[in-house]
C-alpha cells in the first residue's frame, strides 16, 4: 500500500522502464484536515477511484524501485509550487512530468545519460544555469523552465510540448511539427496526459468539495 501522503502521486504509473507491470488502479480521498490521500489498495471507504491504470506495457526513464521514491514526494512539493509560479506552468504538469520521468527519483540516470527528477539532459541543464543536475530544486527549476520555453514555442500545444520534452525540439519540426513516431514519445506524451487530467479532475473536485 502507498503511504498515505498528500502526494505521494499515482503508484503504478511511474512506469518501470522494459517492465510489464500489474494493472494499479490508484483510489483517493481527502481528509478533514484537507490532506489528500492516494493509495492503489482503497482499504478505506473513503476512497474514491481517481485513475484507472494501464495494463499494457509501457516505457520511461524509472527504475524497479520506483515507488519507494514516490512516498518521498511531498518533499518537492514547495519546489514544483514555486517553478509552477514563476514561470506560470500548473504544477500539475510539473508533477505528471516527474512521476513518468523519474518517479520521484532525484538520482535517476536514463541510458541516454537524462539526470534527476525531470530527466535533464547535461546540454539541457547547461542552457538553463544548473550547477548541479542531481540537486532537487535547480532540476525542477530547470526542467519547469524548459516547459514553459516549449509552451511558447507550440503556443501551449501540450501534446507537442511533451513531445519535443522526450524526443527533442529537432524531431518534432523535422516531422511537421507533428508528434514523431517513435514508439517511446508516443506512449509517452498520453502517459503524461493522463496523470496531469487525472491530477486536475482530483484538485477540482477538492475545491469544491
Amino acid at each position: 500500500m502507498i503511504p498515505p501522503l498528500r502526494m505521494a502521486l499515482l503508484l503504478g504509473l511511474a512506469l518501470t522502464a522494459g517492465s510489464s507491470l500489474a494493472r494499479a488502479d490508484i483510489f483517493s480521498y481527502t481528509d478533514a484536515q484537507g490532506i489528500t490521500h492516494f493509495s492503489n489498495v482503497p482499504a478505506d471507504s473513503r476512497y474514491r477511484l481517481l485513475l484507472v491504470a494501464p495494463a499494457e506495457k509501457t516505457e520511461s526513464a524509472t527504475s524497479p524501485r520506483s515507488g519507494k521514491w514516490l512516498a518521498k514526494s511531498a518533499a518537492y512539493d514547495s519546489m514544483i509550487e514555486s517553478a509552477a509560479l514563476t514561470h506560470t506552468i500548473h504544477a500539475a504538469l510539473i508533477r505528471a512530468v516527474i512521476v513518468v520521468e523519474s518517479g520521484f527519483n532525484p538520482r535517476a540516470l536514463s541510458k541516454r545519460g537524462a539526470v534527476g527528477l525531470m530527466q535533464l539532459l547535461p546540454s539541457t541543464a547547461r542552457r538553463y544555469g544548473v550547477s548541479n543536475i542531481y540537486d532537487p530544486a535547480q532540476n525542477i527549476r530547470a526542467g519547469t523552465h524548459y516547459l514553459s520555453d516549449l509552451m511558447v514555442r507550440y503556443d501551449s500545444n501540450v501534446n507537442l510540448v511533451l513531445a519535443a520534452y522526450n524526443a527533442g525540439e529537432n524531431a518534432v519540426e523535422r516531422y511537421g511539427g507533428q508528434i514523431p513516431p517513435f514508439k517511446e514519445t508516443q506512449d509517452y506524451v498520453p502517459n503524461v496526459l493522463r496523470i496531469y487530467h487525472a491530477l486536475l479532475a482530483h484538485q477540482r473536485a477538492s475545491e469544491h468539495g
